[in-house]
Parts: C-alpha cells; sequence; structure tokens
C-alpha cells in the first residue's frame, strides 16, 4: 500500500505552528545596551523541498524591522530600518518503527533580500552584523521548535491504530448470499521513506488472515489501542493478493439444479426417445460434485453424474469438468439405450449446469472498492482498485462447496490535512 504524504501538509503544520510575528525584541538596553529595537514577521508562507537524502530544505521569508540609537553619554539619535531576508533550514528525518518521526534541524544560512542600512542622512551605518547576530540565535530557536512541533504532529500512531481497528471490522461483500469478510492484520512492514518531487513516499505492507462468513454478521475484532512496533524492508510489491472463501450450501447447488432441469423433458435418438428428470440432488463425494438425477419416460432410474468442480472465467460459473455417468435402473432393456442417453444427459449437464459466480464476484468487487476508496479519518484517505477477483480452486466438504477466491488488487493511503 503506498503512502504519499504531501510536503504541503508538513509544510501547513510548520506554517500554522510560527505565528506571523516571529521574534520581537522591544528593548534598547537588553544585550549589554544595544541600543537596539527589531522586530521580525514571515513575509509569505514558508516553504519546504525535498532533498536528496531523506532531508526536507525549508524556506522562511522575513520581514524584519530594526531601530538602532547611535550617541554617548546617554544621548542617542534613533533611527529605523526596514528590509527583507530569507532564512534556511535543514532537516534530517527519521521514520522510527514504533511509528513515531524524529526530526534534526540545523541552520542553513541567510540570503539578504534588501540589506539592512541605517541612514543618518551623510552617514549610512550598516547594520548587518547586529541583526545577524539576533538572527542567528533566533534561528537556533528556530530549530528546537521545529523539531519539537514535528515530534507531536507527525506521531502516526494514531492513524495506524485506526486503520488497524478499521481494516479488522468484518463488512458485507454480497446482501444475496449475505457473505461477511473479515480481515484480521497480523503485522505490517514498510519501506525507507523516499522524497520525491513535492511529496514523501513510502509502502506500507500488511500480512492478514481473511475469513469469509455466510450467514451471520461475524463479531467485531477486540479495538486495540496501541499497536506493534512494524518491520524494515527494503521493497515491497505494488498489487497484493487477498485470497479468502465464498461457501455455497449443496442445498443452495441443488435448488440451482432443479431450476435448470426439474420436470423438464429432454429428446434424443432424433427425436424418437424422450426422458424427463423428475427428481435431481446434488452433494458431495470426495473430490467430485455428485448429480443424481430421477428420470422417467425412455429411460426410467437413477442417473449419477459426477465431475470434479472448476472455475469457468468464460461462463463466470463453477462448472463441472471429467464427467462421469451411471445409471441405475430395473429394466435390462432400457440398459440398451444408456449409451445414447449417456452422451446426452452429459452434455446437457456440462453445458448448462454450473453454479453462477458473476453477481458475487460484481457486488465483492463494487463493495471492496468502496470500502477502499473512503476517508476514515480526518486527514487519512485510502484509494483503492481492484484489478480482478474471481476463484482460482474448489475444495468440496460434506456441506458445502468452498471457492477460494483470489483478489488482485492495489491500496493506496494518502495523509493530507494532519
Amino acid at each position: 500500500m503506498p503512502v504519499k504524504i504531501p510536503l504541503a501538509e508538513i509544510s501547513n503544520i510548520i506554517n500554522n505552528s510560527v505565528p506571523q510575528l516571529v521574534y520581537q525584541d522591544d528593548s534598547y538596553v537588553d544585550n549589554d545596551n544595544d541600543q537596539f529595537k527589531v522586530k521580525v514577521w514571515k513575509t509569505r508562507p514558508i516553504r519546504l523541498v525535498g532533498g536528496t537524502n531523506q532531508n526536507l530544505l525549508i524556506e522562511v521569508p522575513l520581514k524584519i524591522w530594526a531601530e538602532k540609537g547611535i550617541g554617548t553619554l546617554g544621548v542617542y539619535n534613533y533611527q529605523n530600518t526596514t528590509f527583507e531576508t530569507v532564512m534556511y533550514f535543514n532537516v534530517q528525518i527519521s521514520f522510527n518503527n514504533n511509528w513515531t518521526v524524529t526530526t534534526k534541524t540545523a541552520p542553513n544560512g541567510f540570503k539578504w533580500v534588501t540589506k539592512p542600512v541605517l541612514d543618518y542622512g551623510k552617514i549610512k551605518v550598516p547594520i548587518t552584523p547586529l541583526v545577524e547576530s539576533n538572527l542567528k540565535k533566533q534561528q537556533q530557536e528556530f530549530c528546537k521548535t521545529i523539531d519539537d512541533m514535528m515530534a507531536t504532529q507527525l506521531n502516526f500512531q494514531q492513524y495506524a491504530v485506526l486503520a488497524w481497528n478499521q481494516f479488522s471490522q468484518p463488512f458485507q461483500i454480497s446482501e444475496e448470499y449475505n457473505t461477511w469478510l473479515k480481515v484480521t492484520p497480523i503485522s505490517v512492514n514498510i519501506t525507507p521513506l523516499v522524497f520525491y518531487l513535492d511529496q514523501i513516499q513510502g509502502n506500507i505492507g500488511i500480512d492478514t488472515f481473511s475469513e469469509t462468513f455466510t450467514g451471520q454478521k461475524p463479531a467485531d475484532s477486540p479495538l486495540i489501542k496501541s499497536i506493534a512496533n512494524f518491520n524494515s524492508v527494503q521493497s515491497l510489491p505494488q498489487k497484493f493478493l487477498l485470497q479468502t472463501t465464498a461457501n455455497i450450501p449443496f442445498t443452495e447447488a441443488t435448488k440451482i439444479a432443479e431450476s435448470m432441469f426439474l420436470d423438464k423433458e429432454f429428446a434424443f435418438r432424433e427425436g424418437k426417445s424422450k426422458i424427463k428428470i423428475t427428481g435431481i440432488k446434488v452433494y458431495g463425494e470426495n473430490d467430485r460434485i455428485m448429480m443424481e438425477a430421477k428420470t422417467e419416460g425412455t429411460v426410467d432410474g437413477t442417473s449419477f453424474i459426477s465431475g470434479i468442480p472448476v472455475y469457468d472465467q468464460a461462463k463466470r460459473k463453477i462448472v463441472l469438468s471429467d464427467t462421469k455417468f451411471k445409471l441405475k435402473t430395473k429394466s435390462i432393456l432400457q440398459k440398451a439405450a444408456t449409451l445414447l442417453f449417456q452422451g446426452k444427459i452429459v452434455k446437457i449437464i456440462e453445458d448448462e449446469y454450473g453454479i453462477p459466480t458473476a453477481e458475487l464476484e460484481d457486488y465483492s468487487k463494487k463493495s471492496i472498492e468502496e470500502t477502499f476508496n473512503k476517508e476514515y479519518y480526518k486527514g487519512l484517505k485510502m484509494q483503492g482498485k481492484v484489478f480482478s477477483l474471481k476463484p482460482s480452486k474448489i475444495i468440496l466438504s460434506p456441506s458445502v462447496i468452498t471457492a477460494i477466491i483470489d483478489t488482485e488488487a492495489q491500496l493506496k493511503l494518502f495523509v493530507q490535512g494532519v
């Protein structure tokens, strides 16, 4: 799951925490009676740029008003001036495996837009050294402010807990089949952060255990209050495969067969012979689906058609393959027609019978994508897409046909408005 944190969001954090009036010295007599006052404002929002080595470059544009007294023996002539400069910082960022961010901010110099000069008419007094000494001191204090603010604002433990709890709650993937998907997170893997253009990127991988329940909604997972440390890995795939199961009871498979064949007549031998299916039942036996059909007419008896269940992607059905036939009848004469009848009924079963999965696939895909594409919490938005969703393997048990469903998908996480 790629994670993207726009630098604009971190910039908003910094701008919201740094007041418009950045610094103010209202005393002439402090700093060894320096006869100097100064005020510093932001002229426009602080800007962030991604560096090349897990670092940020911060640009702080400032307007400065300064007033300086010139004189001796307590008699001073005061003159003020306004000028502009740009202050630079370098911020090294580390994403700790306890979901916190540690920053180490260092000053990175100044750039004068207009230099400070006091104009006393014939006397021009440059005060750049005096102003710089004050700003360098303030810049050091800024560094600590930035680091403290980052540690508070960029603590992702709360978001990880929120995502974990939301991710692990069961959600309905089929109303018709009353089917629920429950995904239990097990562990989290995260790749190193990458600073790319105007955002910080990383990848989160979640190892999960998924279950599908048919019928009553399963119990919610217990909510967690803190999340375990994540594992640091070098790379993760951009897509993931979610394997879950769908259970189709044999009672439902029988209903499907009844709707297709019960009380219907089928002709063979160019219409000279006819049979009518008067009863039909579907059940499992070892690794094969058994279809028990009672017929009357040319062939009066019970036919047993068995096949290995496979998924037919073109038909979007679970169908029978490697079909085998056996007829149980009391009439010896009817057995002569068995070969002709066998070919007809086996072809009908292979061509027409199947457990449709199209609606389940479509509804599940739609439901999963709706679950993926939500803003679960202000500032935490997911965006996902299901590329394919289809049964891959069919397993039989005494009461149900279990389809293992492979879902290939991609999920992205955006941090906005932190």
